[in-house]
């Protein structure tokens, strides 16, 4: 059995969670980076015997489509996943929902799914610092009771929650803007999952294409891109009862 990790971590925190889920499974993890735009993924091809932790981030309530897009060119096999949506505290809807239908249209045998809190990506004062101690505790609580699951041959589908249709997905409304520190290095535009900002001119981000996935804010050496702080306190507000309460990750077994 080999494990593969199949993430669209734009900003890292989905990443910590699938790290956290794969250590416990004592064997290294294949990595396939969903918000990678130049791989190959339709030549990706796992076996039946494999399992994959297949690990999305919450965007509104669904699944970035990105994402889907680009796993449905995987070549799943029947492979064993865990399908792990990760959100920031506020609520995560139907994305576990689509990410399992994704997941099983490519192949993939959904044994397990999880969902978990990572800090906010835009809104960083919500679920800040998580996962944290308490939370790794508990995903890797998880992953042995999902090995355990294994070990006793139950292939059995989990109970996933969520809704179909699923709720209609919003636009990306926070587009971030290059100020004045920008050197145009381009890194940036070597790192946008949706190739959204100009190779050319990385000052220029096409606002139709973007995600709004911070991956450009979080690489860029020189701090220099940003979004609108005062849409970043009218969607914080929008959100802030939603969010006081500490949510809990969560294991569908």
């Amino acid at each position: 059995m080999s494990v593969f990790q199949i993430v669209f971590s734009p900003t890292g925190g989905t990443q910590k969670v699938a790290d956290t889920i794969t250590l416990k499974w004592d064997k290294p993890a294949r990595k396939i980076d969903l918000s990678d735009p130049k791989t190959d993924f339709a030549a990706i091809s796992l076996e039946k015997e494999d399992i994959a932790v297949i690990a999305v981030p919450s965007f509104g309530g669904r699944v970035p489509a990105l994402a889907v897009e680009r796993l449905e060119k995987i070549h799943g096999n029947g492979a064993m996943c865990v399908a792990v949506c990760v959100y920031g505290n506020r609520a995560y809807e139907d994305t576990l929902i689509e990410l399992n239908d994704a997941a099983a249209k490519s192949g993939f045998q959904v044994i397990a799914g999880i969902a978990a809190i990572a800090e906010h990506s835009i809104m960083h004062q919500y679920a800040t610092g998580r996962p944290d101690e308490e939370d790794r505790t508990q995903l890797q609580g998880f992953a042995e009771k999902i090995l355990e699951k294994i070990s006793n041959a139950d292939m059995s589908a989990p109970q996933i929650p969520g809704n179909r249709p699923y709720k209609k997905a919003g636009g990306a409304g926070l587009v971030p803007k290059a100020d004045h520190k920008c050197n145009a290095c381009g890194l940036c535009a070597e790192k946008c999952p949706a190739q959204a900002i100009s190779r050319e001119n990385p000052r220029e981000t096409d606002g139709k294409k973007c995600i709004s996935c911070m991956r450009c804010i979080s690489v860029c050496p020189q701090s220099a891109r940003k979004v609108n702080s005062a849409m970043v306190s009218v969607a914080a507000m929008a959100i802030k009862k939603a969010c006081s309460e500490k949510k809990s990750n969560e294991l569908f077994l």
